[in-house]
């Protein structure tokens, strides 16, 4: 490796301002967005549309909507730490071989152990064999909902009697849970979303359908060299830890592609060693400061797990759930300085520090844009809202 250079944290801060298209200057496209943060998180379905409006104001929903079901351009894949991401073909083949393998095998797992109790079936891995032969020659050519699913398939819609006597048991059905094991695996896609842009009530239906062809094989080794470059040009520097958090594979996996590819290290302030690619460690200029207001799960908030150098762990009480879900937020410089609620008059930025007379201005005329943006579309919380989210400001 190349002697090391240190990398400040004004420095980390400009690398992914520009990395991340928050410079301000509004002109790329939903595919383009995807890629510069190689996914988009949809957990919240909003996420993706707001997360493509903060990186360019002048795309629509209706624009996300277009790359989303009728260009096909990006695709709904669940994939690093079992969540859902929106990302472009490009990417999605990696994505697949690295980490929905791994998801998949998983689900399939906890699948087989529910199905083996005494009021499952008789054969458990056939059920899974015949069952997935079912979910996917009805899906071809077709796109239904998960309840239409079952409704196709009543043999195959049984349902596992979980955690019996206790208040959250009951029956647990099989066949949503096998669509799961299925879309993790690459063979089913969300398709169309029958609810507003802002809600989810996807339809499913098989790969080839969707994209014309299935998804090209990737190993998981070659998977995880893909995932690990991409995120290291896009995020880096991080550490071994950041990049195994955002991945949600294991540190034999994350060590193995840094191995592999052409890295070099460098020092953080924090005292830590991050790691660039060798042919990207040229010094990065500053960036004019600018004020931003991202939604909730947005990949520039939630990209690293050692946060530090964007982030004072005084906010956090207010910005993140006890998993480290990050909630709606408002940046300055690149910094979080704060987060936003929509109230009944409109965006609201609450600031947790002392901010100047330019940065107070700056974000509430952002509010301002959002605000508009948004016209008579009320945002709903989300399983991952914030403490200031659900107070409507700032914890007491």
């Amino acid at each position: 490796m190349n002697a090391r250079r240190r990398v400040g944290d004004g420095e980390r801060r400009a690398r992914f301002q520009r990395r991340h298209l928050l410079t301000g200057r509004g002109d790329a496209s939903v595919v383009q967005i995807a890629d510069a943060l190689i996914g988009l998180h949809a957990t919240t379905a909003s996420t993706v549309h707001l997360s493509a409006w903060a990186r360019n104001g002048g795309l629509l929903p209706a624009d996300v909507d277009a790359a989303l079901y009728d260009e096909r351009s990006v695709v709904k894949q669940l994939a690093m730490r079992r969540t859902l991401f929106v990302m472009s073909r490009r990417v999605l083949a990696g994505a697949v071989g690295a980490i929905g393998s791994r998801v998949a095998s998983s689900e399939r797992t906890n699948l087989l152990r529910d199905l083996r109790r005494e009021d499952g079936p008789a054969d458990p891995e056939g059920w899974i064999a015949s069952a997935r032969a079912a979910v996917l020659a009805i899906l071809d050519d077709d796109e239904l909902t998960a309840a239409q699913v079952r409704a196709r398939l009543p043999g195959f819609d049984i349902a596992i009697m979980r955690d019996a006597g206790k208040k959250y048991g009951g029956p647990s059905p099989m066949l949503p849970r096998l669509l799961n094991h299925l879309a993790a695996a690459g063979d089913v896609v969300r398709g169309h979303n029958l609810a507003q842009w802002h809600a989810s009530k996807p339809v499913w239906t098989s790969t080839p359908s969707w994209l014309g062809s299935p998804i090209p094989a990737v190993t998981a080794e070659a998977g995880h060299r893909d995932l690990v470059e991409r995120w290291l040009r896009s995020f880096g520097p991080g550490t071994e830890t950041d990049v195994q958090w955002w991945l949600g594979s294991t540190k034999t996996a994350v060590r193995a592609a840094l191995a592999d590819l052409d890295v070099v290290e460098c020092d953080l302030d924090s005292g830590a060693v991050g790691y660039l690619m060798a042919d990207d460690t040229d010094p990065v200029e500053s960036v004019e400061p600018r004020a931003l207001l991202l939604p909730g799960l947005d990949p520039t908030t939630m990209g690293w797990k050692e946060r530090g150098f964007y982030l004072d762990p005084a906010h956090v009480p207010h910005l993140f759930d006890a998993n480290g879900n990050g909630g709606q937020t408002a940046w300055w410089d690149g910094r979080i300085v704060g987060g936003w609620v929509q109230g009944e008059g409109g965006v609201e930025v609450h600031a947790l520090e002392e901010l100047s007379v330019r940065a107070r201005r700056a974000l509430d005329e952002r509010a301002a844009e959002l605000t508009a943006w948004l016209g008579e579309v009320r945002l709903t919380q989300g399983l991952f809202a914030s403490p200031m989210m659900r107070r409507g400001g700032p914890v007491a």
